[in-house]
């Protein structure tokens, strides 16, 4: 890698542009770079650092510092360019950092966004933009170098104050620079990781050992006093030998569960014989109680038997009566059943006679039924009369028919005659109506075509007054988006600048008594730091992060929604514009409304109102074009109609004359046949139907008086059957057998009643016949509650028994359960104790704390160790030159104190021939020490990164320190490095060095902000 050229404006000290040439510096191989303190010198090296990774190095790179020059004008904004050549490619490199910038429109100030932009020179095409994009442009720049920001400024820009603290640092200090260039965080993952999956493995070792002891507390009360003869194992979770002790311990519990269990079969099957005898002697003395009860039950039945004896003989007599009456009972019913048949006859009678004239009040049946004959004659003989009559009515219905008919006709003939009259003139007045609708309709069609343009530019207009309004508030909530995003950056970094000054204690709020600190390995924390005031930690810090990213986020969004407001607001901009073809030729301004650049909405809703009423009114009059020809087609079917119904009127009045003088000549013959037949009645009908009431009346008569003799002479006879039947069933009289008679309901209550006395005397002769009831009477009274309180006891024994049986059965298949859970457990936990071993060795390995691992050196410090050796061997070739050979690094891995080992640094003394610790060197030979140091640690970093070639180093301070020969053997060295062509900078403020090194680069002081001039061998430019 070679520089070129570095360009600053606005940058650190610098308020203007400045420009280093690196080639001319480079030509001499060897150059100086110096000026007063606080000059910028060390602000040129931040600068390449900048242009090569967006970041300057080390503190300088803290929240709430800006890289923007306080002496540049408001206009010129800070901005870096370097040219380089690397991996054989010539780029130019520029970045603007962001910064605050007055604003473009109105008062105050805005930020402005970080800016990078990448170009290549080729042979052919010159410059060429690669990208503009940050992270492109910084992988690309990290894979072309091959190193980190940290390596390069440990490289690259020499240190020279941070080597000599290093070669005195302890083994932690040193480790931690050593991490940051050769990126051993891979290793410390390692470790990181083997500590996790130990704690992991751990954790699941320990639940499994707690799940047993869980299981074992479980066994504990299923085995209840058989768990208290062998007291639970008292080891903890994690402990070896703890599940083996369970299951012993389970072993335990059950023998002596298993021991309860016979014993309490044995209690059992005693209990039981006991209960089966009690249940014998209780089933006997319950049947001798029971058979001497039904002794004594039976001698009560019999006496009452013989107490209920008479009124069963009562009972049987009245049954036997009972039974003879019902003998005469169908002649009883017969003859009262005449009796009732009669008097409703009688009743009859009386009702129809006098319904007749006085003269038939007495008249017999013979002389009604000859009457009835007459008058049924008469009614015959009207049959012809009813006809004539019925013929007369219907001709007056005829002739009244025939005179409506006249006046509807005649009625006809003078609306036909009156619309015929002004048949032309309105024939004329539709066809008028006709030609208008026509030409309305098509007025109607050119006002649409113009209509539509019309109302689509008065939407435009609308939406673009309402975009313009919109837009407006857009822009408006961009400036506060704008606002609200550069104050939470503002915070962020404050916050930020807060939190790395008190870094110390929050990490220090991490380490725990007993475990290695993250940071130096240690396992005592002696003084661990303290939060301070106003003391900001990790949460707070991201939060205000967070709040910067979603104000930025909400600046972003209102930019995206100001520019799609924008484009809408022009596209109905040219929307609202009148479009060629809109106004058609011929039309009227005031019609067609403004045709200017920038319509207004009134003036384009104005022109729509205009339209839409002549467009109405146009299309309303071509709506009455169809009812008018329908109009017209209904006229002229309607006089058809007219013309033809006149005609066929004039033809039925000529027929209806000679129809009515022929019902007139009918009529009046009927009319001489019908006075003779209606007799005093108003009609034949009426007198037809009073003969009919008559006939009816005398039939009912007749039939009444017949039916009247009949029902006597039946109950007649039923009286002579009575009166036999009551003789032969042995009554004296009709009424004895009456007053005797039973409902069946009652003689069946009497048989019942019988049948039941009946009954229970057998039952009780059966029940003291029997022999075992009189023996049972004959033995002392039985006891059975006795035997009752004998029985309960023996099965209350069976129960307590039982229930004893079954717990403790219970209990032994419960604890054999548990047992097997147990050995599940036990096995399953097997494999993760091996993998826990397995781990926490490796672990304890890797982190030093393993008996393995005698000198407690961990992973990554042993990796470290190994890159230390070769940063010893590479600054030994340089080391000697300058000291003449007298002394040489090498690298210890021996412990100091109570501290891990693998980081030690000595120096070997040929003159003495001792090895000593590196903090014995004077300042001189510290100086040249730590700078063959650097320079080795270079060379190893480089081959590290993948041999890249650094053309150009820097190398910072420390020279005031060395004599006149030992500084002649530095500068031999280091002119070395040009043997290559490579070239160093010097940074110094060593008068001796200016006399020494003629190629210089110096930056001077000024009121208005650093500025930078070359001095060569033949004079001075800038």
């Amino acid at each position: 890698m070679r520089l070129h050229r570095l360009v600053l404006t606005a940058f650190g000290p610098f308020g203007a542009t400045q420009e280093v040439d690196f080639d001319a510096l480079s030509a001499a191989g060897l150059f100086l770079l110096h000026g007063p303190t606080g000059a910028g010198k060390t602000s040129v090296l931040d600068a390449v650092c900048y242009a090569l990774y967006g970041a300057v190095p080390g503190a300088r790179q803290s929240p709430g510092t800006s890289l923007r020059s306080d002496h540049a004008p408001a206009g010129l904004p800070t901005e870096v360019r370097l040219e380089l050549t690397v991996g054989g490619r010539r780029l130019e490199i520029t970045r603007r950092p962001a910064q605050l910038r007055p604003k473009k429109k109105g008062d105050g100030f805005t930020t402005e966004k970080a800016q990078s932009w990448l170009r290549e020179h080729g042979p052919e095409d010159g410059w060429r933009a690669l990208s503009r994009s940050h992270q492109e442009i910084g992988e690309e720049i990290t894979q072309l170098i091959g190193m980190s920001r940290d390596q390069f400024c440990q490289v690259v820009l020499l240190p020279q104050g941070d080597f000599a603290r290093f070669l005195r640092a302890d083994a932690e200090a040193r480790g931690k620079l050593l991490g940051r260039l050769f990126d051993t965080r891979r290793f410390a993952a390692v470790e990181e990781r083997l500590t996790e999956l130990r704690r992991t493995a751990e954790t699941r070792v320990k639940e499994g050992d707690e799940r047993i002891l869980g299981i074992a507390q479980r066994i504990a009360q299923a085995a209840g006093p058989a768990a208290e003869e062998v007291p639970l194992p008292d080891a903890r979770p994690g402990e070896p030998g703890l599940a083996d002790a369970v299951l012993e311990w389970a072993a335990v519990a059950r023998s002596g569960a298993r021991e309860r269990l016979a014993i309490a079969e044995t209690v059992l099957s005693a209990a039981e014989s006991r209960q089966v005898f009690a249940r014998q002697e209780l089933d006997a003395e319950r049947e001798l109680a029971r058979l001497q009860q039904r002794y004594e039950e039976t001698r009560r039945r019999a006496a009452d038997l013989e107490l209920r004896r008479p009124d069963r003989d009562r009972h049987h007599e009245l049954l036997r009566r009972a039974r003879k009456a019902d003998l005469v009972a169908p002649a009883l019913e017969l003859r009262d059943e005449a009796e009732r048949a009669h008097r409703a006859a009688a009743a009859t009678r009386e009702h129809a006679l006098a319904q007749l004239p006085g003269t038939l009040a007495d008249a017999g049946a013979e002389q009604l039924a000859t009457v009835e004959r007459r008058l049924r004659q008469e009614l015959g003989a009207l049959s012809a009369a009813q006809r004539a009559e019925r013929r007369s009515a219907e001709i007056d219905t005829e002739r009244a028919g025939l005179e409506r008919q006249a006046r509807a006709d005649e009625e006809t003939i003078r609306e036909a005659d009156a619309w015929l009259a002004g048949w032309d003139a309105a024939r004329r007045g539709m066809q008028e109506r006709i030609e208008e609708a026509q030409e309305s309709a098509t007025r109607a069609e050119q006002l649409a075509g113009r209509l539509e343009p019309a109302r689509r530019r008065l939407d435009a207009a609308r939406r673009r007054d309402t975009l313009a309004v919109e837009e407006a508030d857009a822009a408006d909530r961009l400036t506060a988006a704008r606002e609200r995003a550069l104050g939470a950056h503002e915070g962020w970094l404050h916050l930020r600048e807060q939190r790395l000054r008190g870094i110390a204690a929050e990490l220090a709020a991490e380490l725990v008594d007993g475990e290695a600190c993250k940071v130096c390995g240690s396992d005592d924390h002696p003084e661990p730091a303290r939060p301070g005031d106003g003391h900001v930690d990790r949460a707070t810090e991201e939060r205000a992060l967070d709040a910067y990213r979603r104000a930025e986020q909400g600046r972003t969004e209102a930019d995206r929604e100001l520019g799609i407001v924008r484009e809408k607001h022009a596209a109905a901009r040219a929307a609202a514009l009148p479009a060629d073809g809109d106004v058609p030729r011929g039309a009227v301004s005031g019609v067609d409304g403004p045709t200017g650049a920038e319509p207004t909405a009134v003036e384009l809703e104005a022109l729509v109102d205009r339209l839409a009423a002549e467009h109405a009114r146009a299309h309303r009059a071509a709506a009455g074009m169809h009812a008018a020809r329908e109009a017209l087609a209904a006229a002229e079917r309607e006089q058809s109609g007219r013309l033809e119904a006149r005609q066929r009127a004039e033809r039925r009045a000529a027929a209806r004359t000679s129809l009515r003088e022929g019902l007139d000549r009918e009529q009046t013959a009927l009319e001489t046949d019908l006075v003779t037949a209606r007799g005093e009645s108003g009609s034949v009908a009426e007198h037809a139907a009073l003969l009919e009431r008559r006939v009816a009346l005398l039939a009912d008569a007749t039939e009444a008086v017949r039916a009247e003799e009949a029902a006597a002479q039946r109950g007649k006879e039923a009286d002579d059957r009575l009166a036999d039947a009551a003789f032969r069933a042995g009554f004296d009289t009709p009424q004895a057998a009456a007053a005797t008679l039973v409902s069946d309901a009652e003689q069946r209550e009497l048989q019942h009643r019988i049948d039941g006395w009946q009954t229970e005397a057998a039952a009780v002769a059966e029940r003291l016949a029997e022999a075992d009831s009189h023996a049972a009477a004959t033995r002392p009274q039985a006891d059975p509650a006795t035997a009752q309180s004998a029985y309960e006891a023996a099965e209350r024994q069976v129960r307590d028994g039982s229930a004893t049986l079954a717990a403790t059965r219970e209990r032994c298949a419960e604890l054999g359960r548990l047992s097997h859970r147990a050995a599940d457990e036990v096995r399953r936990l097997g494999p993760l104790r091996e993998e826990y071993d397995r781990v926490a060795g490796l672990a304890g390995l890797t982190a030093g704390t393993s008996a393995d691992n005698e000198r407690k050196m961990r992973l990554e410090s042993y990796v470290l160790a190994a890159r230390l050796e070769q940063v010893a061997a590479a600054a030994t070739a340089r080391l000697q030159r300058m000291s003449s050979g007298r002394y040489t690094l090498v690298h210890s891995d021996a412990r100091a104190g109570g501290r891990r080992s693998g980081l030690g640094l000595h120096v070997v003394d040929s003159w003495t021939g001792r090895e000593r610790d590196t903090a014995t060197l004077s300042g001189g030979e510290t100086f040249f020490a730590s700078l063959a140091l650097a320079l080795g640690l270079a060379d190893v970093v480089t081959d590290e990164a993948g041999g890249v070639r650094l053309d150009t180093l820097f190398i910072d301070e420390g020279f005031g320190s060395l004599d006149d020969q030992t500084l002649d053997e530095v500068l031999d060295v280091l002119d070395s490095l040009r043997e290559r062509d490579r070239s160093v900078g010097i940074v110094s403020h060593v008068g001796d060095l200016r006399r020494r090194i003629p190629a210089q680069l110096e930056v001077v002081k000024e009121r208005h902000g650093s500025a930078v001039r070359h001095h060569a061998t033949g004079g001075i430019s800038g």
